[in-house]
């Protein structure tokens, strides 16, 4: 049996991997996430992804499985992270609104001693947010941890997402379908 390890603390990747039922352990990784300026949607996950594992791989033993991710929000071609302030929050989900963006979350697994990745793109379009759907949301639910400053599993996704193409776990941050689909290809699971 394989040691999982969840390089991670989100407590929505969390919740998301207990729901494999597999045995792991959330550790916390202290990673440089900048990247260069020309990446672009899904390769700026990607890139941050990979150095998120390569700060922890050389840690690993042998029976050791690290899972890495990283996620942002992509709308009319700028990426949008996790908010400096709520201001910022705010900003971010009228930009948002009455639009259709895209969510990218990218997948780094080691296992023995190999990395392997995956990129999930979901399609999210929010309906038109009045001003005060938006402060109810800013101010009750602190979206300041959320790429793109919002929560698809909290009131703003109730409320506001009109529609979505694509894995609903991708937009959460974590496609956990695919991360199962690749432990289990790869022998770490039962």
């Amino acid at each position: 049996m394989k040691n999982i390890i969840l390089g991670s603390q989100s407590p929505r990747r969390r919740e998301l991997m207990a729901g494999l039922d597999c045995p792991f352990t959330a550790v916390s990784i202290d990673a440089d996430e900048s990247f260069p300026a020309q990446l672009k949607a899904g390769d700026i996950p990607l890139y941050i992804a990979r150095a998120k594992a390569r700060a922890y791989g050389k840690l690993l033993g042998k029976d050791d499985v690290l899972i890495t991710s990283d996620t942002i929000v992509w709308l009319e071609d700028r990426m949008l992270g996790k908010p400096k302030d709520l201001a910022d929050a705010r900003s971010m989900l009228l930009s948002l609104s009455g639009k259709t963006h895209q969510v990218y979350t990218a997948v780094c697994v080691i296992a023995d001693g190999k990395e392997y990745t995956l990129v999930d793109c979901t399609d999210v379009t929010f309906r038109d947010m009045t001003d005060e759907e938006i402060g109810y949301y800013v101010e009750k639910y602190k979206p300041l941890d959320k790429a793109g400053a919002y929560g698809v599993q909290e009131w703003i996704g109730y409320v506001g997402v009109s529609s979505m193409r694509g894995s609903y776990f991708n937009v959460m941050g974590f496609p956990i379908e695919r991360v199962y689909l690749l432990l289990k290809d790869l022998g770490c699971l039962e």
